[in-house]
């Protein structure tokens, strides 16, 4: 019994080996299809593959995905930092345009101005306005620690602004010309004359028409050869306002109110409108004391 199962295993074992090598040369041989037991092998293996292979494709998919919306936040971050960047150069660089274009201006009108009349002129910058309708004044940045006095004329490029009416350490208020008034005795009341004419004219401006927003220039002798478009300047006289100080220029002359004199119509220099620098005039014997 146990010989004859023996027999049959021996024979089994056989005929697998002969089935094998049959397989093995049959896949080696040269066919042109394949037979339908690969064929259903392939097909199952490849759709087992592509179960797997969709899922993890998509995971990897996914965190490639977030990798790349790292690496375009980052590009975009640095795109708006550089934006930023752009408009703030282009701001300081107007600004510095601007800037130096203003100093130019300036250091040829105090050089041309201190070669005249050897003045001394202290740039300053208005840092408060205040419109009060009983009094209209400015703060400048300087005040007697910067050698600023009261009574100092107070100017621009194009024209007169004013004089410093008060003075601490560190800040000093200025009153406009735009609060002259004849009737108030604290009114500094400005000797004024023609340029090119100044041994033939003169006058006083010594109020303010807020309705046609001009000064008034008055006592202008009868036959005064001011006319209509010259410019008025500070004569010095009266030891207030320096001489050579652009006003305005006249816009109109009329006889005064009694026929002895004439009256004038001064449109102003200076622009009250956009008043950021001014100038603080130092005259000779100023700057002598303060030293």
């Amino acid at each position: 019994m146990f010989r004859l199962l023996r027999n049959k295993r021996v024979i089994m074992l056989m005929i697998g080996f002969i089935l094998f090598i049959a397989i093995i040369g049959y896949s080696f041989s040269d066919r042109k299809e394949l037979t339908w037991p690969e064929k259903f092998v392939g097909d199952v293996s490849g759709a087992v593959q592509e179960w797997f292979y969709k899922p993890a494709a998509s995971i990897a998919g996914f965190f490639e995905d977030i990798g790349n919306l790292h690496t375009i936040y980052k590009e975009n971050e640095q795109l708006r930092l550089t934006a930023a960047a752009y408009a703030r150069d282009k701001v300081n660089y107007n600004f510095v345009e601007q800037e130096n274009k203003q100093l130019k201006e300036d250091l040829h009108f105090t050089e041309s101005q201190k070669n005249m009349y050897n003045y001394k002129y202290v740039i300053a910058q208005v840092i408060a306005v205040n419109n009060d309708a009983n009094s209209h004044t400015m703060v400048i940045n300087l005040g007697s620690k910067n050698g600023i006095k009261k009574g100092q004329a107070v100017t621009t490029v194009k024209g007169l602004v004013g004089i410093v009416s008060e003075v601490r350490p560190l800040t000093s208020t200025v009153a406009p010309i735009t609060e002259l008034d004849e009737t108030s005795p604290e009114s500094n009341l400005i000797s004024a004359t023609i340029m090119g004419k100044e041994n033939d004219s003169f006058g006083i401006v010594s109020d303010y028409d807020h309705e046609k927003n001009r000064l008034v220039m008055t006592k202008i002798p009868e036959n005064d050869k001011m006319a209509a478009g010259d410019t008025v300047i500070t004569s010095g006289l009266g030891n207030v306002y320096p001489r050579g100080l652009i006003i305005g220029t006249v816009e109109s002359k009329e006889v005064g109110d009694f026929g002895l004199t004439n009256t004038a119509m001064v449109k102003m220099a200076a622009d009250f409108d956009h008043l950021t620098d001014v100038f603080v005039v130092q005259m000779p014997d100023t700057e002598a004391a303060t030293e």
